[in-house]
């Protein structure tokens, strides 16, 4: 099996307090329902907040330096949520579509999806591409939502892929190994993920990039996500910049 390789451009294995700038974040945007709980405002309302926390991100990623950054929107498990909140996101999805899509343009971010979004519906998913082929030749930020999308789901596509190469006889079960999995995830073309940040001091990855995760640097912080902003974002990278990655050596 091939090894596992350390992305490229990162802090080597014996650095430590390098400042390196991650190439590639993820966060799990958690907190919007408990922001809005405390404040006795309605769940949709803290989704609304997460939408300007997200904006903020965006802004202090470009200026940190950050490639591709992935962002957790909607899970696969969120589909068991209440029909109004389910609603309310996508509401809340075409809202930002149609009032950012301009400034994500004229910022040089490239918009892309991971997960399967045309579960939300033709109209939508209309938008979601007329999007991402607007802003393609973008290069300051990748920017990749996480849409509908779950990790088990992705491994086990990826595995059903190489099966069935094997079955029509197009490829030898002795070449499967870590590399031809990875090359089957939806994430083959992103830089190897160095950094997942959860907000809301939950600590788990809840289905989330766990093949992709396996030698990231994870950072679970208590800040909700509507409060995240250039300063919280900030302050991960400089803590990202000051540990030690071995990669599995000394």
């Amino acid at each position: 099996m091939s090894a596992a390789r350390a992305p490229e451009g990162a802090a080597s294995a014996t650095d430590t307090g390098s400042g390196a700038v991650p190439r590639h974040v993820a966060i799990i945007m958690d907190g919007n329902g408990r922001w809005a709980a405390r404040r006795g405002l309605p769940r949709a309302a803290g989704h609304k907040a997460g939408g300007e926390a997200v904006r903020a991100t965006l802004k202090a990623a470009v200026k940190a330096g950050v490639g591709t950054l992935t962002l957790y929107a909607f899970s696969s498990e969120n589909w068991r949520r209440s029909d109004k909140e389910v609603s309310d996101l996508k509401g809340l999805m075409r809202y930002y579509l149609e009032r950012e899509l301009e400034e994500l343009a004229k910022e040089g971010v490239r918009l892309d999806y991971i997960g399967d979004p045309s579960r939300f519906g033709p109209d939508l998913w209309d938008r979601l591409q007329k999007a991402r082929e607007k802003t393609r030749e973008n290069d300051k930020l990748h920017l990749v939502i996480a849409l509908n999308y779950g990790s088990r789901a992705e491994i086990a596509a990826g595995a059903r892929r190489l099966a069935e190469a094997v079955a029509a006889g197009g490829r030898d079960p002795a070449s499967i190994d870590e590399a031809a999995l990875d090359s089957a995830l939806q994430t083959a073309d992103l830089p190897e993920l160095d950094l997942v940040i959860r907000t809301s001091g939950e600590q788990r990855l809840s289905n989330f990039l766990m093949w992709q995760a396996a030698y990231a640097e994870l950072m679970f912080i208590d800040t909700l996500w509507p409060d995240f902003g250039e300063d919280e974002f900030n302050e991960c990278i400089r803590a990202f910049g000051q540990r030690q990655r071995r990669f599995g050596g000394r």
